[in-house]
């Protein structure tokens, strides 16, 4: 059985975000690259820098990722302030060293009433705000497969 990941019997949304976590470990690890929790990352607009920490992240190979596991509304609208959540994500990913392939993972959840993921819907929306070389990988979780929705 697919676990279901914002349950409403789950613990807390700490507890359901390290559960993603834990599968885009694992995804990431199915394609040959070892990611660690709470990657710490300098970032900033200037020569003065802060350390950021992403949800996952690598030195070797040099790969940052933040993990969303976000779904549509009950009444299949727009989880507006999911989606801020999502542009902070890339306003991050726009500051941090060139030399790391940035990745936004999300969950996989389609609209009822249109057939559109959510990230679908963030790529046609939100694409003004996605930086030049940012993917976004969707999971499935039903098939526990992965695809890149944008970017490489």
């Amino acid at each position: 059985m697919a676990d279901n990941f914002q349950r409403r019997d789950a613990i807390s949304n700490a507890h359901v975000g390290r559960e993603f976590e834990r599968r885009a470990i694992e995804a990431f690890a199915d394609a040959g690259i070892s990611l660690r929790s709470d990657f710490s990352v300098k970032v900033g607009v200037s020569d003065l820098k802060k350390t950021h920490k992403f949800d996952l992240g690598s030195e070797e190979p040099p790969v940052i990722v933040e993990c969303k596991s976000h779904r549509w509304t009950k009444g299949s609208n727009v989880p507006s302030a999911k989606m801020t959540v999502w542009n902070e994500a890339m306003y991050y990913f726009s500051f941090a060293p060139s030399q790391y392939r940035k990745i936004l993972f999300v969950l996989r959840d389609t609209r009822a009433t249109t057939g559109e993921t959510l990230s679908q819907y963030y790529i046609r929306t939100y694409s003004h705000l996605i930086p030049h070389r940012v993917e976004i990988w969707e999971y499935d979780e039903a098939s526990a497969s992965v695809g890149i929705v944008h970017g490489k």
